[in-house]
């Protein structure tokens, strides 16, 4: 008897000293977790918002989505284009209807922060040439719309033709069969040689008023023309100066400044802060010395709080940083060994006051990079590419509103805007994160 004690006794020391000895395991365990945590990286993190926006009235539905801009309402603006949509897509349209769905929405779209539709205009109308192939949208201080285009359409009394369909389709009949506009494949690079029909910006009211054009359809002679553009991606207005930036382009390859009210030419660059020169610099060669020019497409070009302008060589992988001036200051390489239609697609910066963050839009690689801005290091990323909520096929244009929350729109066949909520900040735990899908909810 007394030896079944001292045996359960035993037993009973060492299950004791075994629960001690896990918890003090545990609880080192939980310290070595914290400490590494508190050492990692931090970056922003987002989820999606699978019903983000509301669905669109009168059967429309979106084309290739190339553009997004959020204005000083927490609206969200995307430009579309309706002349990549396939025939089947458009049955509502034709004469008599070939079926109830469906019908080209609008070229700009208006979002609450809810997600209802705000407003929608857009086209060709008087005293303007709206571009054959919709690119980019940007919303400045004031409310005011602009808008570039990337359509090399063809010089007039050409025949117009309806092209292939690729990846980027090129073109389908509107309603009552007559051809849509030419629409440019993304993956395509610009080239030099040709007719350019998009060498304009436009400025528009918020309501679609016509405000300014800056260049002349067809009219662009390279890229040290003061006059016009020649197909461009993408602008930013500056505030401090009343300045417009243009990422100019898909023909060109540099950037250049207006007067944001009047349209005068103020000052343009290329690579490194030089003369830029329209040669062809062949197919990207990721092993090859970083090229001294801008491949096509120049595709974005945005300025930060603390007066630095980050603009995106897309098919050279890079983003090359400058001051206002086009004095040359860094670059980074992101992705360097993506080829096709590059990496640096498009970017905006996070909302803190120091805009310490840089969300990069790859639409090659089908995700969101999250940069240090400082250090241009890449910290994380998300996305995967798809067609389900959170994933992407040609994550094309990005744009954060004041709280922080992303909007990506989508070319190719992705025909979509999708918005990822902020979620704060937290440590880096990996370095893609694919789907950033939201945590369910207990029922």
């Amino acid at each position: 008897m007394r030896g079944m004690m001292k045996r359960h006794f035993s037993i009973g020391v060492l299950f004791v000293s075994l629960v001690i000895a896990f918890g003090i395991g545990s609880h080192l365990l939980e310290k070595r977790a914290a400490a590494a945590a508190a050492g990692a990286p931090t970056a922003p993190r987002f989820e999606v918002d699978p019903l983000w926006p509301k669905p669109l009235p009168n059967h429309w539905i979106l084309g290739q989505t190339i553009g997004v801009s959020v204005d000083g309402r927490d609206h969200i603006w995307i430009i579309h284009r309706a002349g990549s949509l396939e025939p089947g897509e458009q049955h509502a349209t034709t004469n008599p209807p070939t079926a109830q769905c469906c019908a080209p929405a609008p070229p700009i779209l208006e979002f609450d922060a809810e997600g209802n539709l705000a407003g929608h205009w857009g086209g060709k109308g008087e005293g303007y040439d709206w571009p054959e192939s919709n690119h980019g949208v940007t919303v400045d201080y004031k409310g005011n719309v602009w808008i570039g285009g990337n359509g090399r359409g063809q010089p007039p009394g050409a025949a117009r033709g309806t092209g292939g369909r690729g990846r980027g389709s090129t073109g389908s009949p509107q309603a009552g069969g007559a051809p849509a506009p030419t629409v440019l494949d993304e993956s395509q690079t610009g080239g030099v040689q040709g007719y350019f029909n998009d060498s304009m910006v436009l400025k528009f009211t918020r309501d679609g008023k016509f405000l300014m054009q800056i260049g002349k359809p067809g009219q662009s002679k390279g890229s040290n023309d003061t006059d016009n553009l020649r197909l461009p991606a993408k602008l930013f207005i500056d505030k401090t100066e009343n300045e417009v930036y243009v990422a100019d382009g898909y023909g060109n390859h540099r950037v250049i400044v207006y007067d944001a009210d009047t349209g005068k030419y103020k000052r343009h660059w290329g690579a490194y802060g030089h003369k830029p020169e329209d040669v062809n610099l062949g197919n990207y060669d990721p092993a090859a010395p970083p090229a001294q020019q801008f491949r096509n497409p120049v595709h974005c070009a945005e300025l930060s709080v603390d007066r630095l302008l980050y603009v995106c060589d897309r098919v050279n992988d890079r983003i090359q940083v400058f001051k206002p001036d086009g004095t040359f200051v860094k670059e980074a390489f992101i992705e360097k060994e993506t080829r096709g239609s590059g990496s640096t697609w498009d970017i905006t910066f996070s909302k803190d006051a120091q805009q310490k963050y840089i969300y990069l839009a790859d639409g090659e690689n089908d995700r969101v990079h999250i940069l240090d801005r400082q250090s241009l290091e890449m910290l994380t990323t998300f996305g995967e590419g798809g067609r389900q909520p959170g994933e992407f096929y040609g994550v094309h244009s990005i744009a954060t509103d004041s709280k922080g929350n992303i909007y990506t729109t989508e070319t190719y066949r992705g025909q979509r805007v999708q918005k990822f909520v902020y979620k704060g900040l937290g440590p880096v735990t990996k370095k893609d994160q694919g789907v950033v899908w939201p945590a369910r909810k207990p029922s």
